[in-house]
């Protein structure tokens, strides 16, 4: 049977490393056995749920460069979703309750107090169909539970091993509101029955679901796919999820990390094995596997992503730039202005800020007037080029007897008004002397 996994994003939002992590390890996984990765559009709650956020959701996935095999959208399938209710209550597996949502607080309230887990007490079931009547003639709609079956549910988890449930310790979950709308639940696993997903991988916070889905497999007549539970990302803050501001893909594009930085980076944390830089998708499907993800709890520090992004940086070579880097609309970049300045940033898009420094007039910052005055003086006449540094530095060592920091960080400040920076032995020559001159002189040039 043929690998199929899906990836069911809810279009309320941009999508958060949380969900991308989803992503890229079902993507990995399907693409690892040769398999299948559906993306399907969870977007059945229609207040909520917005095109520009779908349109996004696929933007970001293929900036990533995870491609999908077939798109779905739940929208469209509302009335297979009906077809399925009807036949669960056909059958005895949904069930119409009537407490009001304050009666079932109470209810919980009283189980609690007793030191017992708060479970549904099926009160509803022993209804007769007279007071059913009864209940919905003074305006009460019921809301609907499915049957949890009192057979225990076991599987192999491929990341937390055995997980067994026993049944008598689950409430029986509302599939079906009082207004009529459903959970999400009849439309998850209708879906992945009809699309055959054979390998659904998640969050650990869908353990408890994963197993009320699992009796729901079972009483629509199919047998439940494979399951895997990843740790869930936490930052320092606690729990990433879409709601904390910084976590979410958009940003990070907007910040500038480069889609292989975040693929590397949310392939790897949480497994075994080492974190670094991949240069392909097809790197990271070589060495794949489900069984290296830990179940222990899974840290996501952003300084690391910025490292890793950093070092891809650095190595990525002008022919694969060349492109980008004339999009930035800040006139041509040739390679040795690339190679210049490459080793100093953290982000492609920092490329303007050196091309501001070299090609427009900034103003520069004199810390010893006497000093930059006279390697002013000592700045050969002809144009600069990569050679001249060296003499420069030399004559200015000699007449000044300045060395290190105190000859360094002058003359950095006064050529490009910053205190860090690419060397200047390669960045002079992007400046030209005529700059260099007037900056020395304290001009804006």
């Amino acid at each position: 049977m043929s690998v199929i996994t899906r990836f069911a994003p809810s279009p309320t939002g941009y999508l958060h490393v949380g969900n991308v992590r989803t992503a890229i390890v079902s993507w990995l996984f399907a693409r690892s056995m040769g398999g299948k990765f559906i993306l399907r559009i969870d977007d059945t709650d229609i207040e909520r749920s917005k095109d520009e956020y779908t349109d996004a959701i696929k933007d970001d996935l293929k900036w990533l460069g995870l491609d999908w095999d077939r798109i779905e959208f739940q929208s469209n399938r509302v009335e297979k979703y009906e077809a399925v209710k009807e036949r669960l209550i056909k059958e005895g597996r949904l069930y119409p309750c009537y407490e009001t949502k304050e009666e079932l607080e109470m209810k919980k309230k009283i189980m609690l107090n007793r030191n017992l887990p708060p479970i549904y007490d099926r009160a509803s079931l022993k209804l007769s169909d007279e007071k059913k009547r009864e209940l919905e003639e003074q305006g009460i709609k019921p809301h609907w539970r499915f049957l949890i079956d009192k057979e225990d549910i076991i599987w192999d988890d491929g990341v937390r091993g055995n997980l067994h449930f026993k049944a008598t310790n689950i409430s029986d979950p509302v599939l079906i509101r009082a207004d009529g709308s459903m959970t999400y639940t009849i439309a998850t696993v209708w879906d992945d029955i009809e699309f055959g997903i054979t390998d659904i991988i998640r969050g650990e916070d869908h353990v408890t679901n994963s197993a009320i889905h699992i009796q729901i497999f079972k009483a629509l007549g199919a047998t439940p796919p494979n399951f895997a539970h990843l740790s869930l990302l936490n930052s320092k803050s606690g729990e990433i999820s879409k709601r904390i501001g910084g976590f979410d893909i958009r940003s990070l594009r907007e910040s500038g990390i480069e889609p292989m930085a975040i693929n590397s980076f949310l392939a790897k944390i949480g497994t075994s094995d080492p974190i670094e830089i991949k240069s392909s998708l097809e790197e990271l499907i070589k060495d794949f596997s489900i069984k290296k993800f830990s179940k222990s709890p899974v840290n996501y520090d952003i300084s690391e992503l910025e490292r890793l992004n950093t070092k891809l940086v650095h190595n990525l070579k002008y022919s694969e730039v060349k492109e980008r880097l004339n999009g930035l609309n800040i006139g041509e970049v040739d390679e040795s202005f690339w190679e210049a300045v490459k080793p100093n940033i953290n982000t492609i898009k920092e490329v303007e800020l050196w091309s501001k420094i070299c090609r427009e007039n900034i103003m520069p910052t004199i810390e010893d007037k006497d000093f930059v005055a006279s390697a002013a003086e000592l700045l050969p006449e002809e144009e600069v080029t990569i050679n001249t540094w060296d003499e420069w530095i030399s004559k200015i060592k000699e007449k000044t007897g300045k060395s290190g920091k105190n000859l360094f960080m002058p003359l950095r400040k006064a050529i490009t008004g910053m205190e860090h920076g690419p060397e200047l032995k390669y960045i002079l020559p992007l400046i030209g002397r005529d700059k260099i001159i007037a900056r020395l002189g304290g001009e804006k040039a």
